[in-house]
């Protein structure tokens, strides 16, 4: 990252369900470096980093290694000055989630973002793990309309899993690779009070955000903590919900009044032709997504993703986009270059 390996910055190791666990780890690669964008000139030469976007670039040989690295970190400055004191909400999930090595990225590019004076939170659900452990409990996991139904059972399950295991380990994670990190859930401070889906009829205990009361996160950001939310949250009568992560991480943002909100997802971003990869839509405002929607070339999954995004944006959420998580760094290629990592949406 930005040709540069911080001694506190360190990868971590695989788990064939999720690779959250306390083995031994390793060091990160010598030879990883922060591409300036998707396909950036340089100075010296133009670089493509479309087939390998943290591949370091062959040097110049009148080059030393060392000044090519420090032009690399003069280059981010701009965007450094933009977004520096901003509060910035990522959701964490899919592949990223999945991969030992995309989540050792995305782990690093926080800590990184936070010690150039971001303001990193991180939202997170944990859907492989919840399945591990409730086939472990031999308790058969359900989805209606691709929404986990969640009875009294599971939801003890969710709740045990998202909050005293994922939460915990990212939040581990984090301080091992140099920052500092607060694990908290929507019921800690009142963060998010929980109201039950209108199909909790068939969904059980599947809640939606009624309220947010951010004040337990605004001392830790200013202090320069990282905040790791998962997405469980109580009713006004304690009894526990389980909210859509990306639902979550819009609310968070929108209370928040942060710059941006990053949904890292499976997908290359909003397509133009859904059937064609390479149709990205880098940019778009409100008005051309809801046409796209109206025009069924949105659809899926991507649908409650595009809604939760221009919800934040009617909140005051400078931006939000919708990147690909699949891809390495991905959250500095979309914070800290022109070209980003999927669809920016703006108000």
């Amino acid at each position: 990252m930005l040709g540069v390996t911080p001694k506190t910055l360190t990868n971590f190791p695989p788990s064939s369900i999720f690779p959250f666990n306390s083995k031994s780890q390793t060091a990160l690669p010598s030879n990883l470096s922060f591409p300036s964008s998707t396909r950036f000139t340089h100075k010296y030469q133009t670089v493509s980093a479309v087939s390998n976007p943290v591949q370091q670039p062959k040097l110049a040989e009148s080059l030393s290694p060392g000044q090519f690295r420090v032009d690399i970190l003069s280059e981010s400055l701009p965007f450094i000055q933009k977004f520096r004191g901003k509060t910035i909400v990522v959701k964490y999930g899919g592949a990223a989630m999945k991969s030992p090595a995309l989540q050792a990225s995305v782990i690093n590019d926080l800590v990184l973002l936070s010690c150039v004076g971001l303001r990193p939170v991180m939202v997170h659900g944990g859907g492989p793990e919840i399945n591990h452990w409730l086939s472990r409990l031999n308790i058969q996991a359900v989805f209606r309309d691709g929404l986990r139904v969640t009875d009294g059972d599971t939801m003890e399950i969710v709740s045990m899993v998202l909050v005293g295991k994922v939460n915990k380990t990212l939040v581990s994670l984090i301080n091992k690779a140099g920052a500092t990190a607060i694990g908290l859930s929507g019921m800690d401070g009142r963060l998010i009070t929980a109201c039950p889906s209108p199909k909790a009829a068939d969904l059980g205990f599947v809640g939606e955000v009624e309220q947010v009361d951010p004040s337990v996160l605004r001392p830790l950001i200013a202090s320069g903590h990282i905040p790791v939310v998962t997405s469980v949250a109580a009713d006004k009568y304690g009894q526990p919900y389980n909210i859509n992560a990306d639902t979550v991480a819009g609310e968070l943002a929108a209370a928040l009044e942060a710059e941006k909100l990053i949904l890292l997802t499976d997908v290359a971003g909003i397509l133009e032709n859904k059937d064609d990869p390479k149709s990205l839509v880098k940019e778009i405002d409100i008005k051309g997504v809801k046409k796209m929607m109206d025009n069924g070339k949105i659809g899926g999954g991507m649908i409650p993703k595009v809604n939760c995004c221009v919800r934040s944006l009617a909140q005051g959420v400078r931006t939000a986009s919708i990147i690909d998580g699949r891809v390495p760094h991905s959250l500095l290629l979309e914070i800290l270059t022109d070209e980003g990592a999927g669809t920016m949406i703006t108000g």
